[in-house]
């Protein structure tokens, strides 16, 4: 039995959305966002990488990241799971920290949207936003180019692995 509860449309106002169709089948592009190891092969642009990753894949579960610069200087990111539907759907915040917490200084939800195609998935990324203001500020920071290469990367990455 699968969860509705995402059930969400796109604010253009407050919210940022990549939406493409990939050559990679949804079992693997879930496998690749839920497995610690296989994350830091592609979660940043490169030359950016991951240094750590915490994944307790359930609702209230940890989230958490740390990035690393090509200088070396480490950035964290901490989160909660929201919603966590196999082969489906994603949904994590950073506005919880695990157990539902209150995090000290939130700026997104992000929703991972998976659907099987003829040819592979048609993978949805919402970047969910308090407001307008944080909004721009993410698409400031890169969103787009960011989170394109990152799918790139991830595409590579499973099609790495299954050869």
């Amino acid at each position: 039995m699968t969860s509705n509860l995402f059930q969400f449309t796109p604010d253009p106002q407050r919210d940022l959305v990549l939406e493409r169709e990939i050559d990679v089948p949804v079992e693997l592009v879930w496998e690749a966002w839920t497995t610690p190891e296989s994350l830091k092969e592609w979660f940043c642009p490169k030359p950016w990488s991951i240094s750590a990753c915490e994944i307790d894949l359930r609702p209230g579960g940890r989230f958490n990241t740390v990035m690393r610069s090509p200088e070396g200087e480490e950035f964290p990111n901490s989160g909660c799971y929201l919603e966590v539907v196999p082969n489906q759907r994603l949904v994590f915040t950073d506005t919880l920290l695990s157990g539902f917490r209150p995090a000290p200084k939130p700026f997104f939800t992000a929703a991972l949207l998976l659907e099987p195609t003829a040819t592979g998935t048609r993978y949805t990324a919402i970047a969910i936003h308090g407001n307008a203001e944080t909004r721009a500020q993410h698409e400031q920071m890169g969103f787009h180019d960011g989170w394109g290469t990152v799918l790139d990367q991830l595409v590579a990455h499973i099609k790495a692995s299954m050869h």
